[in-house]
């Protein structure tokens, strides 16, 4: 499927779909809790589709029938073992977050974990390794670090010290170990995007477990605790709403964007302060953000708790006056395909001069062209190479677009809603 957009001027009022970071740590701790929860307004996309796919396979019953409120009775901790091989299909975060959760399962019972071409070619070794010295089994059945994976129960607690690259290694852990009969002491030698892991802190404080957090460097997490059923609702997701703030900074006669929570610690709420640093007209309210176009200049951003907001800040940087250095942020090499030597290929066939840095980009000011751009299959990637083209004379042509179904569908119905003269063909 092909994305073509073309020179567009955007204006108007935009709810923001929900975060899938937050939906899929609904769908974990409710899987994990003792009786039925409610989780309203989730995010329906193909990886929160994926985690409830998993989960139910781990024994959770999970109804979404209702698309705005899904209903979990969870396993009280006691997960079950399939018969088949979970897919997480293109799910990074359902696939680490679950290798924790299915370490939870009996002693000697096994369950195998796979995913798609991407997920295969994604690292999970830190994780497993961390997850073995607290007691389970976890091997890596290419013997690579890789998925397909088998976990063997059980988690027992203990101590461990893991180098959290993605943050998701460390949410994994975090999210395992309460339901662990022992105590458990995690070492963090390193950690990127710090935001995420708060996250899961959050969602550990509102369920009242007990744990202790020396400066995310050391946590130590009571074990033989469980997760009680709830509610709750799901706020809007900033890194989709990433796509929306830089739209609107390039080409916006006035986009407001409505059902963002600037308390939340999603990570990518920075985005607003990145684009505020370099020029672009902001006016934040109480229940919205306005943006509209303004001229705007290169700075240089340190993008470590942000990764996924590389793709974008890039394609803005294109048609910022000077130059825009996107910087300590090596981890965007390890996400659905490597963010930054995918971005830098995709800027140059637009004359974008761009730099190439192991952990991040230089972007120069350019006068960018048209083209026929690949989008790797990659979600983010996609949506960011679609906002150069709103702004440009003549349409851009983006394939491999069906990768957006992953965590934003409604992505070019939403665009459309605002003006942008863009469309998915076949």
């Amino acid at each position: 499927m092909k994305l073509i957009a073309k020179k567009s001027r955007l204006e108007g009022t935009v709810l923001v779909p929900a975060s899938k970071s937050h939906t899929i740590r609904a769908v974990a701790i409710a899987s994990l809790a003792d009786g039925a929860s409610l989780i309203r307004n989730p995010l329906d996309s193909s990886d929160t589709l994926a985690a409830v796919s998993c989960y139910r396979a781990l024994g959770a019953e999970i109804d979404i029938s209702d698309p705005e409120r899904w209903k979990v009775v969870g396993t009280a901790g006691h997960v079950a073992i399939p018969d088949e091989t979970i897919d997480v299909h293109n799910s990074g975060t359902t696939l680490r977050i679950a290798l924790g959760s299915a370490a939870l399962a009996p002693p000697g019972r096994s369950i195998t974990f796979t995913g798609d071409e991407q997920i295969r070619s994604r690292p999970v070794g830190p994780l497993l390794d961390s997850l073995n010295e607290l007691g389970a089994t976890c091997t890596s059945l290419s013997n690579n670090g890789k998925a397909p994976v088998q976990v063997t129960g059980k988690l027992t607690g203990g101590r461990t010290t893991i180098a959290a690259s993605t943050s998701q290694y460390l949410s994994s852990l975090l999210l395992a170990a309460p339901l662990a009969p022992k105590d458990t002491e995690i070492a963090v030698t390193m950690l990127n995007e710090p935001g995420y892991v708060q996250m899961t802190l959050d969602w550990l404080d509102r369920q009242r477990i007990e744990y202790e957090n020396r400066e995310m460097r050391t946590f130590n997490v009571k074990g033989n605790q469980s997760y009680k059923a709830y509610e709750g609702t799901i706020g809007g997701d900033f890194s989709s709403a990433t796509f929306f703030l830089c739209a609107a900074a390039l080409v916006g006669d006035e986009v407001t964007l409505l059902g963002l929570d600037l308390t939340d610690s999603q990570p990518d709420k920075a985005v607003v302060e990145y684009l505020q640093a370099m020029g672009a007209d902001i006016r934040i309210a109480a229940d919205s953000i306005a943006v509209k176009a303004s001229s705007l200049h290169g700075t240089e951003i340190d993008m470590n708790k942000t990764p996924d907001a590389l793709p974008a800040m890039a394609v803005v940087g294109a048609f910022a006056a000077g130059t825009t250095k996107l910087l300590n942020v090596p981890q965007a090499r390890s996400k659905e395909t490597d963010r930054i030597k995918c971005m830098a290929e995709e800027l140059k066939k637009m004359y974008v001069r761009v730099e190439e840095l192991p952990d991040g980009l230089i972007v120069h000011g350019s006068k960018p062209k048209p083209a026929e751009l690949h989008g790797w299959g990659d979600h983010r990637i996609v949506m960011a190479l679609s906002l150069g083209a709103l702004v440009l004379d003549e349409p851009s042509v983006i394939d491999t677009a069906e990768a957006m179904k992953v965590t934003f569908p409604q992505f070019a119905q939403l665009m459309r809603s605002l003006g942008a003269d863009m469309e998915l063909v076949s």
